[in-house]
């Protein structure tokens, strides 16, 4: 009974989200009984404000992973959107929103224009966000060499604002963060766009002939990963209070190891959109645990990570063959 309970368990569509729940806990657990202050609330909130960025990437990178597809150009773009921000706050003197929203819609358009590219010529995806990626990166060097720092009040203001929670403190950028994630969810789980990622991920043709409009929904679900990118440049250049071309490099690299291992299969149609948040959680706890520790290069963050995705890959890889 109890062999056949696990099995089922096993079998489960929700069984890699639950291991990453369960790991999170896990290291939270070990933290906590090993180093002391861990396992306070600020600790946990800390994850978050620190983080914040990577989980609104990671948000966007979950559309795209679900949909069988990949994007390598989302840290590139964050970057991009930290210059651009710099550059036209400190140089062109325009107002802080009007940025916000310049930085936002364009990485919206670089994201649709890798959709519409990836549909319209029937391209790898891998190819396009590459090239992608060394476009936006190349841009950045375009705008300034150099570190532009920000210190625009109200970019200084939501960098420095700090909101009581329960006799801690979180971030306003950990707090949009968390809000994405439930927008997330909802388009992803209780809306047709939702429904039509998980379709194309599942079998492009399938969706095709069950009349889904499959080139609108890949320019959509890019654009919203290019979105995510941008608004991740935003709360990067709340964090720094500077625009960088360096900035984020490789965070492309950490938004896809969280979602895989929040749950999410590379093969795509395979997961949850929330399970982004326990990936991130369970990466940012690595690198605090390594830091209480204080004994160890920051390089095991890197080479535990490592090992989790290789473990992660491999069981995803047995459960799609003994589901098929």
């Amino acid at each position: 009974m109890l062999a056949r309970l696990i099995k089922e368990i096993a079998a489960a569509p929700s069984f890699t989200a639950l291991v990453s729940v369960a790991l999170l806990l896990l290291l939270f657990g070990a933290g906590s009984a090993n180093y002391s202050g861990f396992g306070t609330l600020q600790v946990v909130l800390n994850l978050l404000i620190d983080n914040a960025y990577l989980l609104v990437i990671a948000v966007g990178m979950s559309f795209v992973i679900l949909s069988g597809g990949i994007d390598l150009s989302v840290g590139s773009v964050l970057a991009l959107a930290t210059m651009v921000a710099a550059w036209l706050l400190q140089v062109a003197h325009w107002p802080p929103l009007v940025v916000m929203a310049v930085v936002l819609v364009g990485g919206a358009l670089f994201g649709a224009a890798q959709g519409w590219l990836i549909h319209r010529f029937k391209l790898q995806p891998f190819i396009i966000t590459l090239a992608g990626m060394f476009l936006a990166r190349g841009l950045c060097f375009l705008i300034s060499v150099d570190s532009i720092t920000i210190d625009d009040p109200l970019f200084v203001s939501l960098s420095q604002t700090q909101i009581s929670l329960f006799g801690a403190f979180v971030s306003p950028g950990a707090l949009i963060a968390l809000a994405l994630l439930g927008f997330g969810v909802w388009i992803g789980h209780w809306t047709a766009f939702g429904r039509s990622v998980y379709a194309i991920g599942g079998n492009e043709q399938s969706a095709l002939m069950m009349g889904l409009n499959v080139g609108r929904s890949k320019v959509l679900i890019y654009a919203l990963s290019g979105f995510c990118a941008a608004l991740a440049g935003l709360l990067f250049s709340f964090y720094m209070l500077s625009g960088y071309g360096q900035h984020a490099q490789g965070a492309e690299l950490d938004a896809i190891a969280a979602v895989v291992i929040g749950g999410t299969m590379l093969s795509g149609a395979y997961g949850y959109v929330a399970g982004a948040l326990s990936g991130v959680l369970v990466l940012g706890l690595i690198q605090t645990l390594i830091a209480f520790d204080g004994t160890l290069s920051s390089w095991w963050t890197k080479i535990v990570i490592g090992g989790l995705l290789f473990v992660f890959c491999v069981v995803q890889r047995l459960l799609s063959q003994r589901n098929s």
